[in-house]
């Protein structure tokens, strides 16, 4: 794990040639997500030039920076859905490659995008087991049907360990609300052994009070002990639930945070480029 700190860090770290100096930093959970120096190349454009972060068991991480500071870069490659030119990615604690989104669905890497991926024809159960759902056999060796029963039978402990309340299963979801889709986004996430979750804008277009649901649900995630990773623009949410802050800024990460050491302030200026930058003379 990695904090703020006050001298520029030798060994892997160093790669980070500018902005603010981050130091290791030991946790009492488990370390379940670790990137080392990430790099990505799209033509002339160089997405990624530098990432470097880990989540913890039980922990909040907040990946913030300006649009094109690399954020959905990272979390596609975490996710599968890229790889990357350069570095490492580790999962609980071994080197693995990354090279489509089933494999890191197999390892426990669950991604909520902002677009939720959700069927509004389906109701609430069938969403929730959506390409993977139950079947029974209804003529032995001909027909098999769903087993919606079963389906629902296998929600309701996790859906009721993370104190979620949805409507009944059988609500179609183009009648739940923002905050109510979202919720079943993350239940999905949740339902299949995620030891991972990143949520990419989780409470963007939400109301105040669907805002503050989701929140409350993302903290019970990490309660659960879920890795979470929450991209963010909302630096209100991000200082109400993150336990650390990661700035992204060009491709690199310059700066990490636990959030009770730092403000706002310090976070938007690491973002903007504001504060002090100094150059690795060693």
């Amino acid at each position: 794990m990695y904090r703020l700190g006050e001298r520029w860090l030798p060994g892997r770290l160093g790669e980070m040639k500018w902005g603010i100096f981050v130091t290791e930093l030991g946790h009492a959970n488990h370390c379940v997500l670790e990137v080392r120096g990430l790099r990505k190349r799209f033509g002339a454009v160089q997405a990624l030039d530098g990432v470097t972060f880990s989540v913890a068991a039980g922990e909040i991480v907040a990946l913030v920076g300006d649009n094109g500071a690399g954020k959905s870069t990272t979390i596609k490659m975490i996710a599968g859905v890229e790889q990357p030119d350069e570095g490492d990615i580790l999962f609980e604690g071994e080197p693995v490659r990354l090279n489509s989104p089933a494999i890191a669905e197999k390892l426990g890497i669950q991604t909520v995008y902002q677009d939720l991926a959700l069927c509004d024809n389906l109701d609430i159960v069938s969403n929730l087991f959506l390409g993977r759902e139950l079947r029974r056999t209804l003529i032995p060796g001909l027909v098999r049907v769903l087993d919606r029963n079963e389906m629902e039978r296998r929600a309701m402990p996790v859906l009721n360990e993370l104190g979620i309340r949805l409507p009944p299963l059988d609500t179609q979801v183009a009648s739940l609300s923002g905050g109510q889709r979202q919720t079943v986004a993350v239940a999905r996430s949740v339902l299949w052994g995620s030891k991972l979750v990143m949520l990419d804008e989780p409470t963007a277009a939400l109301g105040v009070v669907q805002q503050r649901a989701v929140l409350e649900l993302i903290q019970r995630l990490a309660q659960s002990g879920k890795a979470v990773m929450v991209i963010s623009h909302n630096m209100n949410d991000v200082f109400k639930i993150a336990d650390r802050i990661v700035v992204l800024r060009l491709g690199r990460t310059v700066a990490a945070f636990e959030r009770g050491n730092v403000t706002p302030e310090q976070v938007v200026a690491a973002i903007t480029g504001a504060s002090a930058v100094e150059e690795v003379t060693s």
